[in-house]
């Protein structure tokens, strides 16, 4: 039997569904976090922000999201976490530092409960 389809009127407190509307709306963000695979990108990315941002057609907003490093905005914006990790390492923003910023706590107390049993 296939999996049935979550009910948006029905959301999970605390979560966000990333579905086809989500990626066709973030589609930019996502195209420029996936273009930083490419080691050519990333330096290019690290030499010129601004430039390298203005070759994918992003919206003030997207881009002030990105300057911002707002994880959280730009998941909101439709960017896909798993290429939003790879933004975040670019600029200096290990995985755990990324995921302190998005729940709002300091570095410190974020891998404090990553020390507890269950935490993965």
């Amino acid at each position: 039997m296939p999996t049935p389809q979550i009910d948006r009127e029905r959301p999970i407190a605390g979560t966000q569904v990333f579905g086809l509307r989500e990626s066709h709306q973030g589609l930019r963000i996502n195209r420029l976090c996936h273009s930083l695979t490419q080691a050519a990108n990333r330096e290019a990315y690290r030499q010129d922000e601004g430039a390298y941002l203005s070759r994918f057609g992003l919206t003030e907003e997207e881009t002030r999201l990105v300057l911002a490093r707002d994880f959280n905005g730009l998941l909101q914006a439709g960017g896909n976490i798993f290429f939003l990790i790879k933004l975040a390492s670019v600029t200096g923003l290990p995985l755990y530092r990324m995921g302190a910023q998005m729940r709002g706590e300091s570095y410190e107390a974020f891998l404090a409960t990553r020390e507890q049993a269950g935490a993965t």
